[in-house]
């Protein structure tokens, strides 16, 4: 069997695409999708059939494969202890706003700590299921 990752998928507009292991697009209908399942995310892993349709190939019988767990999800702080970094990056910001308030930007360093931490809980937000 053929496998990929979903490309994109439109429930709205009832199919997508998977990208297959050769980086060639496959046309994916929701009609594909097993049973009871009306949307898949981007990147997720598939096994389909292939067959030719009108205007190219056209995966059928779509089996979502369990997703590798994800390390950056698995070390991400605590609820608890994001609350802190959060409430944190906010007196930095509000600090910043303040300065900018008075016509100027913060200094080097303090806009380069201020980047580095909305960077870092950026990316503790932005972790993919």
């Amino acid at each position: 069997m053929p496998s990929g990752r979903v490309r994109w998928f439109n429930a709205n507009k009832g199919y997508g695409f998977i990208e297959n292991e050769h980086g060639k697009d496959v046309f994916m209908p929701a009609t594909s999708l097993p049973a009871g399942i009306k949307n898949v995310r981007q990147g997720a892993p598939v096994e389909y059939s292939l067959i030719d349709g009108r205007r190219g190939p056209q995966a059928m019988n779509v089996q979502l494969l369990a997703a590798k767990p994800s390390l950056v999800k698995a070390t991400r702080p605590k609820p608890d202890d994001m609350a802190a970094i959060v409430e944190d990056l906010i007196k930095l910001l509000d600090a910043a706003g303040n300065q900018l308030r008075h016509h100027r930007y913060p200094s080097t360093a303090e806009s380069a700590k201020l980047a580095k931490v909305m960077r870092a809980v950026a990316d503790n937000f932005d972790v993919q299921d």
